[in-house]
């Protein structure tokens, strides 16, 4: 067989191109008031024993943190410790994301929203991002916030304040591993508010804000799309914090028609940062 000499140089040149581009992705970063986001992180500091050993599945070969990550905004000096709602002075509310699922479910969910200029905010279960390690760059890359909500979505509430703390710094150490930040908000699992315990042990590890939500449609019960927009509109308003769910196809369904409804409204949907901002 004859080998084309010219085809040959102009496919090397091509693959040096695309190992000099490097990933596309960002990370959470920048200014912030969280130390988990501004200063060192979880990963950087020295670690305790399960943070070192954790438990559980190692995750598989995964992209690398993005040197150059996105930056976050600084939160207003009079945000709260735990956030529910934002200011109501802005046109503007937060879409939350409970992150577990199938992938193929989440990345439309997030295409969805990027075709009309929506950004989410996901709070990822660290168990997920063990199985599915590209997703964290996925959600970056979309202009999308990235978040902690426990590693393996037990009822953290109930927990002893050493097993609370591990589940939290877990998911951060995943967080920190694939993106670079342990990211700025932290979300309890099974609860919609923080006990004093959890918010404790969340500071510990960095997260100096809790996240809950004002506006809960349910759609981890799979209602139906027409449902859950008709939730979602009812009861969001400047400055909500709506919670919702990645791993349901009638979530993804019903996302355009939220988010038609939601410009009705006069409304628009930023990441719980640019909310708190």
């Amino acid at each position: 067989m004859t080998v084309d000499r010219r085809s040959v140089l102009r496919s090397a040149s091509r693959l040096a191109a695309l190992s000099a581009a490097g990933g596309l992705a960002a990370a959470c970063g920048g200014p912030s008031d969280s130390p988990g986001a501004n200063g060192p992180s979880v990963a950087a500091r020295p670690q305790p024993a399960h943070l070192t050993e954790s438990p559980g599945p190692s995750p598989s070969p995964s992209p690398s943190p993005s040197a150059t990550p996105f930056a976050l905004p600084p939160l207003a000096a009079d945000t709260p410790q735990e956030v529910v709602t934002g200011p109501h002075s802005r046109p503007q509310l937060a879409l939350t994301f409970h992150g577990q699922g199938d992938p193929a479910i989440a990345t439309a969910l997030l295409e969805a929203a990027e075709q009309r200029g929506a950004r989410l905010t996901v709070l990822a279960v660290g168990s997920w991002l063990d199985e599915q390690p590209q997703i964290a760059q996925r959600i970056l890359s979309g202009g999308h916030e990235l978040g902690n909500h426990t590693q393996n979505h037990l009822d953290i509430c109930s927990m002893r304040p050493e097993q609370a703390h591990e589940e939290i710094a877990q998911c951060a150490q995943r967080l920190q591993r694939l993106t670079g930040s342990i990211g700025r908000w932290f979300r309890p699992s099974a609860a919609q508010y923080a006990n004093a315990m959890v918010k404790e042990q969340a500071q510990q590890v960095g997260y100096a804000h809790v996240l809950s939500f004002d506006v809960d449609p349910r759609d981890y019960a799979d209602p139906g799309a027409d449902a859950v927009t008709r939730r979602v509109l009812k009861s969001a308003a400047a400055g909500s914090v709506v919670a919702l769910h990645m791993g349901h196809p009638g979530t993804v369904t019903a996302l355009p028609a939220i988010l038609d409804g939601l410009a009705g409204q006069g409304l628009h949907a930023v990441t719980a940062s640019e909310l708190c901002a």
